[in-house]
């Protein structure tokens, strides 16, 4: 090989590795067509039960869709994404969309948070400030933390996959490259739904650079208990009362509540009808789990709840926008992993578990899954979009992100803290110290 065939190497290397600035900007064209779309929308009779059982209900999408196709700006959406910092880099031939937001403060700590399905990157807005600049919100500059906020591939503004193979794993491995290219020689991480699953892996990998990890959504139930609420078996004996409960709360989720992943892990691509329509889409969306739809079908009662119906609509609106409803389904295709069962990660964790999440992690879970478990808790309140109601996102900020006072060793088999002092919970030992 010539010298300058060496440099044309290195230089079209260099491009694949460029990071590029990124700005959103919709035509107004795609904007009307939404809602004319939206407008003309075709009815079906309502549902003939009075409850969510047989799904979205009637008055729930038809007062979502009114909203959504008079009142409702994306504009406003799209001006809070572009005041934050917005790049796209090119991984393992794939654009990669994130958001980047360093600290002010010195030593702030890299934290790569990733977001789930259906979700994007707009689920981590409320985030961003207390984490960045934590001073404004009444904590220490030792808990700041510079922000990367990815778009899962097939997401959001991150580029669509065209040939199989980005599974967790390999967006785990991604995840670290793009760390690693923003010059990052330690960092965290954290998700919630496909981010804790992704978060897991980059867990299971132990990349050198990966100091510890934080889930709200913790894969820690026993292979024998999942596999049991699974296929319908009887409740294992022996179990605590708060196992009890989760059991029965994930042999729920396996029954009843989430119909869509096994269609999107069987037939993603026959979803075409969520491309299509806009409200096919939204009702698809709210589906995602019975406690969070009943907040969503509250909010659009007309309740104030923490949650806006903007929050709602605005990672609606982002996946019509950028066509990705299909693209996002297929992670569900990619991936082999079971949702909430061990996964064998080995590097320090800390874990917050939400009252009203989709899978219940009792602590005693949490220990058997997590032999570094650093910080366990129990939240009283949240469920499974923990950066989206605002109330929420504190709490999960304050569970995760409390770095000064993470300064001291776990005591052997602690795993959390004084349950009759609730401050205590968040002042255990953690990131700063990894």
């Amino acid at each position: 090989m010539t010298e300058s065939t060496a440099a044309q190497r290195a230089s079209k290397q260099a491009d694949k590795d460029a990071i590029r600035t990124f700005q959103a900007n919709f035509p107004e064209t795609e904007l009307t067509e939404l809602r004319r779309r939206i407008n003309a929308t075709k009815w079906p009779e309502r549902e003939t039960v009075t409850d969510a059982t047989q799904g979205v209900q009637l008055a729930t999408i038809q007062a979502l869709a009114r909203y959504w196709g008079t009142e409702y700006d994306w504009r406003k959406c799209e001006a809070k994404l572009n005041a934050l910092p917005n790049f796209i880099t090119e991984i393992d031939g794939l654009d990669i969309h994130f958001i980047h937001v360093r600290s002010k403060h010195e030593n702030a700590l890299p934290l790569i948070v990733t977001h789930g399905w259906p979700g994007s990157v707009v689920e981590q807005l409320k985030i961003v400030d207390p984490l960045t600049n934590p001073t404004a919100h009444g904590a220490s500059a030792s808990d700041a933390f510079d922000l990367v906020i990815p778009s899962i591939p097939g997401y959001g503004f991150s580029g669509k996959p065209t040939t199989t193979g980005w599974d967790p794993a390999h967006i785990a491995r991604a995840w670290v490259v793009l760390m690693k290219r923003l010059g990052y020689t330690k960092f965290v991480a954290q998700g919630g739904d496909w981010g804790a699953v992704i978060t897991e892996q980059m867990g299971v990998q132990a990349a050198p650079e990966l100091r510890g990890i934080h889930t709200n959504m913790p894969g820690a139930v026993p292979a024998d208990i999942d596999k049991a609420a699974f296929t319908g078996a009887p409740m294992p004996d022996g179990l605590s009362p708060e196992e009890k409960l989760a059991f029965e709360r994930l042999q729920f989720v396996y029954s009843k509540g989430i119909a869509y992943g096994y269609q999107m892990g069987l037939r993603p691509q026959t979803l075409y009808g969520i491309a299509d329509s806009p409200v096919g889409l939204a009702a698809y969306f709210l589906d995602h789990d019975a406690w969070s739809y009943a907040l969503i079908s509250r909010v659009f009662s007309g309740e104030a709840a923490g949650l806006t119906r903007d929050d709602v609509l605005d990672n609606i609106t982002i996946t019509w926008l950028t066509n990705t409803a299909i693209s996002g389904a297929r992670l569900y295709w990619e991936s082999k992993l079971p949702y909430f069962s061990v996964k064998g990660v080995s590097i320090p964790v800390a874990v917050s578990a939400f009252p009203d999440e989709i899978d219940l992690c009792p602590r005693s879970w949490a220990e058997r899954a997590y032999p570094k478990l650093i910080h366990y808790n129990k939240l009283d309140k949240g469920g499974h979009f923990a950066a989206v109601p605002k109330p929420q996102s504190a709490r999960l900020c304050r569970a995760c992100c409390s770095g000064s006072v993470w300064d001291t060793p776990a005591p052997p088999n602690c795993a959390g803290t004084d349950r009759s002092r609730p401050e205590r919970r968040l002042r255990q030992p953690g990131w700063k110290r990894l």
